[in-house]
């Protein structure tokens, strides 16, 4: 039987987010590619036929109204506080099947989503489980069974901190998942799975200029 998860996303103020990406894309507002990594990310997570709500915690109004309209719930950040409080502090809302996915995922396919979150359930009881990214080091998605506590421990080398915090892998072959995006090689390998819509919006006339060089 399918079980309703929540799915947690914090997105920071967009004017401090994802600073490595900064100037990636000539032309393009910094601020408006961060908005729309964010974006497509909410639209896939909320076409996931496993995921019964998303959460996005926030300071930024601009991310606040737009994750509204598509149909998140919005939790005010705690402000200064990091990543890691963010997803601490969606996570104490949600009952039931909690995750916390990064905000940064703009290739992201609902299927393979729903797979990871399917395959979360198995396994030991009450163990959470984590999916690394692409490079294997950093983390995309941390899952918990009712009653356990998250413990996020996103951050450098997140993968290798959460598996000894006890919370176990997830493999899969999920790639559009694993693809989260810090800088301009990574929004290029994501273009290459395919971006969603608002993401393509911008890049479009500019990837070929940025990183065919």
């Amino acid at each position: 039987m399918t079980q309703p998860w929540t799915v947690v996303v914090p997105v920071k103020r967009l004017a401090a987010a994802k600073t490595r990406l900064r100037g990636g894309l000539p032309g393009v507002p910094h601020q408006d590619l961060a908005l729309a990594l964010a974006v497509d990310t909410l639209a896939a997570v909320r076409a996931c036929p496993e995921v019964a709500e998303v959460l996005v915690v926030t300071n930024d109004a601009r991310v606040a109204e737009t994750a509204r309209c598509a149909g998140a719930r919005v939790l005010p950040d705690v402000a200064d506080a990091g990543l890691n409080a963010a997803f601490r502090h969606g996570a104490a809302e949600v009952a039931g099947w909690v995750a916390g996915l990064t905000a940064d995922l703009p290739a992201l396919r609902p299927a393979e989503l729903a797979a990871a979150l399917h395959t979360a359930l198995t396994g030991s009881p009450g163990v959470r489980r984590f999916v690394a990214d692409a490079p294997g080091t950093g983390t995309v998605l941390l899952a918990a069974p009712p009653g356990v506590p998250l413990h996020p421990r996103f951050g450098p080398d997140s993968a290798a901190a959460h598996a000894a915090s006890g919370a176990q892998p997830l493999t899969g072959d999920w790639p559009s998942l694993r693809r989260d995006v810090d800088t301009p090689d990574d929004l290029a390998a994501a273009a290459r799975l395919g971006l969603g819509p608002r993401t393509t919006a911008l890049t479009t006339g500019c990837l070929i200029e940025s990183f065919s060089t």
